[in-house]
């Protein structure tokens, strides 16, 4: 064989000028930051999976008694692919508990491991799968079939970081017999067929076959192993990427981007990564620093029709980030560190819904109108779902903190902090421990404000940084802007499409598709673009009323005031349904920090989601509706609530005295709002009817929230990240 004369035999060691990984057992994330809290939700998820329900399959496959129920979705066993979530798992269980030391997770993933230790002891063959070898027989037949070597890459890559990151021995034999049986697969077929027929075969999706078998020749410096990582560098896609041919449309993008990360394990096919990063981040990323469209590549700088619900499936984002940080450890550039950056706060911090442990998306919509509730896949489910992306997710969440630090060997160490994330770090090198605070973005205050604090590390002397103390700090102020990113699209008439981004946070407006930007040919952004004050959060209030066991709340549906059912956080109804009190006098320097200051005071409301719009009536039994300027139907008394309960709140007409905002008396969801005014007697029904609980806005606005001024209507504007069921629109017509 060729390979049997190569040199270091003894593994990979080509780090040059590299910079190394900073180990996650030493780097923690501060728990209340937003990267915190994502980790946490993630670990909850963790923890909820069953053992016997993750390798069920498995053992169903090798003739072992099968306890407990298998799972849903790509893990049911009836699904081809079912097994690549449980080596996801091996991954992401092995890197959270490397960033957390969680002894519950370490005893889960001690016990999955072990569980497939004994299924693949039964079959005795080296073979480790949730599904049998006969899947690999069509593969190799070029016959139908859904990937069985994606399953076997992350099994593969589960096991490793479970050896590497958790010093499971366990795993490293498992992992070694199963590539042992994979070569002698692989040789029969070149030896059968031919090599060429090994490489059609790898038309269907691999996952990252090459990547992991790289990474294990490190380890062991069997020169088999090596050779079968480059069976799998699928030459006919690298040598597109090596002759530098911009021509990656219509292929799939996340059956290729692996078998570039695996090839920069090379480390001498260097350009193929950077060419690779150019032609996606010129011709087919979105300002999400996402790629694909209905999970393939489209056209180059052809992107403005292709915002739709499909749009950058997660997974690629998982593995584009693999492919920056790799050319980031080796160029030092800080374009690949932006690109992280960019990537991981709108692309991967915005999948899951919220704290809600194992709720994440498939694709990440980015038409007009969309949402992420509302595409082909939807949110997923908890236990029946376990698509690619929740693979890729759990990770994701798992490594957070991963690529905030790296350093630098030589003679005195570096250390390079490359994000700006809440966190501490136990730096070994440099005999330090570092704690990284970041002050949370806001935006009225255009300044990321960071603060390093430096301490010896314990049983060491400080002595060795120069003029140094301990808890010597840095406070950091670095300038965040807004700007914008024109859609990658180099036909004229798609020119005016804009992304708008405050620093790396791309903003979506709240709006079911209107999309036009006033900009009036101003030079300066901050004309048409400002910044919502903080205190506004305390001038929302939701008004609901009480019948039977419902709740139902003042909501605008679609410029027409009605009641509807108290709705969910997180969705449109919960915006509609929240509005801000003003106060009338403009110029009055009176504030109010709770809505119940303004009772007494003429007030106008404002809908959350339609900034510089109010509420008006338009007469006595008439359905109050939405104006764009304030008029005399505008205003409103808010006085104490007519039902007399202390809660309660009414609103009186400033041009109709004696007139109050009124539901009716039977009422259900739908229900049309109008003005009503009182009768000459007590009337206990109207009274009810004409009151309000009044509470706290259902929505906030978010730290970084902006109103962006429309040719038709204004834009609340939104980190894209923070959003979960609402309706947003990304790119904006600039006019």
């Amino acid at each position: 064989m060729m390979y049997r004369n190569m040199k270091n035999l003894g593994g990979i060691n080509v780090q040059g000028d590299f910079l190394k990984e900073v180990s996650l057992h030493d780097v923690r994330l501060d728990p209340e930051s937003k990267h915190g809290e994502a980790q946490q939700t993630n670990l909850e998820y963790l923890l909820m999976l069953d053992v016997d329900s993750l390798v069920w399959s498995f053992r169903k496959t090798a003739g072992l008694p099968t306890p407990g129920k298998g799972y849903g979705g790509w893990e049911d066993p009836t699904c081809e692919l079912r097994g690549h979530f449980v080596g996801h798992y091996l991954s992401a269980s092995a890197q959270m508990w490397a960033s957390t030391h969680n002894d519950s997770l370490k005893e889960k993933m001690s016990a999955v491991v072990s569980a497939l230790s004994a299924s693949q002891d039964k079959m005795g063959t080296g073979y480790l799968s949730a599904f049998p070898s006969e899947q690999f027989d069509r593969f190799e037949a070029i016959k139908p079939v859904w990937a069985p070597y994606y399953t076997i890459h992350k099994i593969m890559a589960g096991l490793l970081d479970q050896y590497i990151l958790a010093e499971n021995v366990q795993a490293l034999k498992m992992l070694t017999w199963m590539v042992d049986y994979f070569y002698n697969r692989v040789l029969n077929v070149i030896t059968k067929y031919s090599v060429e027929r090994h490489y059609l075969s790898l038309n269907e999706e691999t996952g990252g076959m090459n990547d992991v078998l790289y990474k294990f020749y490190a380890v062991t410096g069997d020169w088999r192993h090596l050779l079968l990582a480059h069976l799998f560098d699928k030459p006919c896609f690298l040598g597109l990427l090596a002759v530098k041919a911009d021509d990656i449309s219509g292929f799939h993008a996340n059956t290729h981007i692996p078998v570039v990360i695996g090839s920069q394990m090379r480390y001498e096919v260097l350009e193929i990564g950077t060419f690779f990063m150019d032609i996606v981040n010129s011709s087919h990323s979105y300002a999400t620093g996402g790629t694909s469209v209905s999970e393939f590549w489209s056209d180059p700088r052809r992107l403005a029709n292709t915002l739709v619900t499909e749009n950058e499936e997660s997974c690629t984002t998982y593995n584009m980030l693999k492919v920056s940080r790799n050319l980031f450890r080796w160029t030092k550039e800080m374009a690949y560190a932006d690109y992280y950056e960019r990537a991981l706060t709108n692309g991967v911090l915005g999948i899951q819904r919220g704290k809600e442990p194992g709720v994440m998306i498939y694709m990440l919509p980015l038409g007009r109108g969309n949402s992420k509730a509302i595409s082909y896949h939807g949110w997923g489910t908890q236990f029946d779902s376990f698509w690619c992306c929740y693979g890729t997710g759990i990770e994701s969440f798992s490594k957070l903190g991963d690529s905030i630090y790296f350093e630098e060997a030589g003679e005195v160490a570096g250390l390079y902090i490359i994000q700006y994330i809440s966190s501490s770090l136990n730096w070994k090198s440099g005999q330090i421990s570092l704690n990284q605070k970041v002050e949370p973005v806001v935006a009225s205050n255009p300044l990321l404000q960071v603060t390093l604090t430096i301490s010896s590390s314990e049983g060491t002397s400080y002595q060795s940084l120069e003029n140094g103390a301990p808890g010597d700090k840095i406070t950091l102020e670095l300038p965040i802007g807004l700007w914008t990113e024109v859609i990658k699209d180099d036909r004229p008439k798609y020119s005016s499409i804009h992304a708008i981004l405050y620093g790396p946070y791309l903003l979506a407006g709240l709006t079911s598709g209107d999309w036009d930007i006033k900009t009036e040919s101003t030079a300066s952004l901050s004309d048409f673009i400002t910044p919502i004050p903080a205190v506004y959060n305390s001038h929302l209030i939701s008004l609901s009323q009480e019948s039977g066991n419902s709740t139902f709340v003042l909501t605008n549906s679609n410029q027409s005031i009605t009641i509807e059912k108290f709705p969910k956080p997180g969705t449109d109804s919960s915006i509609r349904s929240t509005f801000r009190l003003i106060l009338k006098d403009a110029n009055s320097t009176e504030e109010f920090s709770n809505p119940k200051d303004a009772i007494g005071k003429f007030v106008m409301l404002e809908p959350f989601d339609f900034p510089g719009m109010l509420l008006t009536h338009q007469g006595i039994d008439e359905t109050l509706g939405v104006a764009d300027s304030a008029d005399s139907g505008s205003v409103f008394r808010l006085v104490a609530g007519l039902d007399g309960k202390v809660e309660t709140v009414s609103l009186e007409s400033e041009s109709q005295e004696g007139c109050f905002v009124y539901s009716d008396v039977d009422y259900k969801s739908g229900t049309s709002i109008k003005l009503s005014c009182i009768s000459g007697s007590s009337d206990n029904e109207f009274e009810g009817a004409a009151s309000f609980i009044m509470k706290d806005g259902i929505s906030k606005y978010h730290p970084i929230s902006f109103v962006g001024k429309g040719v038709r209507r204004n834009f609340i504007l939104y980190p894209l990240h923070s959003l979960w069921d609402e309706s947003y629109t990304v790119y904006f017509n600039f006019i």
